[in-house]
């Protein structure tokens, strides 16, 4: 069974930045893929951005935040960064991280982020 801790969110002005982490319990080497998806309200979840350690550390973006949002991972902590510039209203939504440990999926509770306009 694999925890995640989340922590970062909050309520910041259109411009502004926040950084998301996620920190993963287990053995890192069973780690296949971190990243953080996001659900708005009365809109599906979807993804933000993945990293897939298997594949090499590649990274992979959703159009919307393509330039602004940055993903990261440091192997020795086992956490994984969002880091997100240039915030948007539309941005607002409550991000959950995501891991693939061992080929199963595990998700974190959730963070709320809200962008002010």
């Amino acid at each position: 069974q694999v925890q995640l801790v989340e922590s970062g969110g909050g309520l910041v002005q259109a411009g502004g930045s926040l950084r998301l982490s996620c920190a993963a319990s287990g053995s890192s080497r069973r780690i296949n893929a971190m990243g953080w998806y996001r659900q708005a309200p009365g809109k599906q979840r979807e993804l933000v951005a993945t990293i897939i350690i298997s594949s090499g550390g590649s990274t992979n973006y959703a159009d919307s935040v393509k330039g602004r949002f940055t993903i990261s991972r440091d192997n020795a902590k086992n956490t994984v960064y969002l880091q997100m510039n240039s915030l948007k209203p539309e941005d607002t939504a409550v991000y959950y991280c995501y891991v693939n440990h061992d080929w199963k999926d595990y998700w974190g509770q959730g963070t709320q982020v809200t962008v002010s306009s």
